[in-house]
């Protein structure tokens, strides 16, 4: 019997990849009015957005990850945005003026952050029957402001930050923790998120039913990782959840 349902937050029950989107635009609006048409400012937006992602060249991670692990994540993102700058030519760039364009853009992806619609009325619904629990991946400074924009604690029982924990997804011990607070079995539990590789191989490495988000990404064969269920979008989540607790 399903006792519990295990979320992620990004992309699966809020639409980061919007918030992003409207983030960027107003980070690379700003560089154009700061520099001018002929600086590469939506480049300069979207490296920004790959960089905080973690989508670094290895010469990236030698620079980058000392600076998270010595100082801060925003240590981080502001020098980013400095070397960014840098990059393109814009070399007088203060510490002040990064970490302004930095908080900028941490104010408008929040601003545009929330659920997809209809997520509130299903974890209300669904919480009549299952304990939830939100397992998100990220540092504090991210997620945690995201968390506190939704009032997330007011729709589910338990929240883990992966940046928190000593083992993000895809590791059996965030699960396990999961399992622990929802006081139930992997067999009575069902893990749904965005990610092939952090969520949905976790869960199966986990013993923990899964459903895939598929939003438009491709089923990577040579991944062999395969989940239980698949919805192409977060509006199928509700009519899955009635389906599989019918069965």
């Amino acid at each position: 019997m399903l006792k519990a349902i295990l979320l992620d937050l990004d992309d699966t029950l809020c639409d980061t990849r919007g918030a992003n989107a409207k983030a960027e635009f107003l980070m690379a609006q700003a560089l154009l009015d700061r520099y001018g048409a002929d600086f590469d400012s939506e480049g300069v937006a979207r490296a920004y957005v790959r960089g905080i992602y973690r989508h670094w060249t290895d010469g990236e991670r030698q620079r980058y990850l000392p600076i998270i692990q010595q100082q801060s994540e925003g240590a981080f993102r502001v020098q980013l945005i400095c070397d960014l700058l840098a990059h393109h030519g814009v070399d007088t760039l203060s510490e002040v003026e990064a970490r302004s364009l930095q908080d900028k853009f941490d104010r408008d992806r929040l601003a545009a952050f929330d659920f997809y619609p209809g997520i509130p009325e299903f974890l209300k619904e669904a919480r009549k029957f299952f304990t939830l629990v939100v397992i998100t991946n990220g540092p504090e400074f991210s997620q945690i402001p995201k968390v506190e924009a939704v009032n997330l604690a007011r729709h589910v029982d338990h929240i883990i930050i992966g940046g928190q924990e000593p083992e993000q997804k895809p590791a059996r011990s965030i699960f396990e923790k999961a399992l622990r607070l929802a006081n139930c079995d992997a067999s009575e539990a069902i893990h749904i998120g965005d990610s092939l590789a952090a969520d949905i191989a976790g869960a199966s490495n986990s013993g923990i039913t899964s459903v895939w988000i598929q939003h438009q990404q491709p089923l990577d064969a040579e991944l062999g990782i395969d989940p239980t269920h698949t919805v192409l979008h977060p509006s199928e989540i509700p009519a899955l959840i009635r389906e599989l607790n019918r069965g």
